[in-house]
């Protein structure tokens, strides 16, 4: 099953690389390990507050995520997380991408004040005190550490997205929170499933 799952992943990844733009993203049989691609860009018109909070919360947030994933390659852990880790590196480096580049074409800052969206709760995410102790935890404690410090991050996601989808108004956005929630949400039962 473990040769199996990394033959999909492998072929994910190399699929991502030759992707055109716009091309439908491919995803593997589970939302676990999804990989998407840079998703054609939605038209200037036709967005809300929320849509432009969602995309200025997520790319910073999923720019942490890549760097905690990133501590799987540092350290030893077992080769489902590693390849967990790096799926969860690749998706997330191609949709910061692409809500980077729709904040861009909408004209809106790529990321807002820090206390600009107190009110919603504000943004979500781990500070960089705490990756630099997971950065430095023993290596009989890391693997778990490090699956539980994904876990609240992805479901900081998953909070995020259902944000979008309830109150976004571009289609786009919100598909993407879609495809969002339903792969963090996979990936926490997974990285569950690696703790007991």
């Amino acid at each position: 099953m473990r040769r199996v799952l990394l033959a999909v992943v492998s072929v994910l990844f190399a699929g991502a690389c030759s992707t055109p733009a716009g091309s439908p993203p491919p995803v593997a049989g589970s939302p676990v390990h999804a990989q998407h691609g840079p998703a054609t860009f939605p038209a200037n018109s036709g967005f809300n507050g929320t849509d432009v909070m969602f995309l200025q919360m997520m790319v910073p947030h999923h720019k942490q995520g890549i760097e905690i994933a990133r501590l799987a390659k540092e350290r030893t852990v077992r080769s489902d997380v590693r390849v967990l880790a790096a799926a969860i590196e690749s998706t997330q480096d191609a949709e910061a991408g692409t809500m980077a580049g729709w904040l861009r074409i909408w004209g809106q800052p790529p990321t807002a004040d820090p206390g600009s969206h107190a009110a919603h709760g504000g943004m979500p995410g781990t500070s960089a005190e705490e990756i630099e102790i997971l950065r430095k935890a023993p290596e009989g404690e890391f693997e778990r550490r490090l699956l539980n410090m994904l876990i609240a991050h992805q479901d900081d996601a998953v909070q995020l997205a259902r944000m979008e989808t309830s109150g976004g108004a571009n289609t786009q956005t919100r598909e993407l929170a879609r495809r969002i929630d339903t792969s963090r949400s996979a990936q926490i039962k997974e990285m569950l499933g690696y703790l007991r």
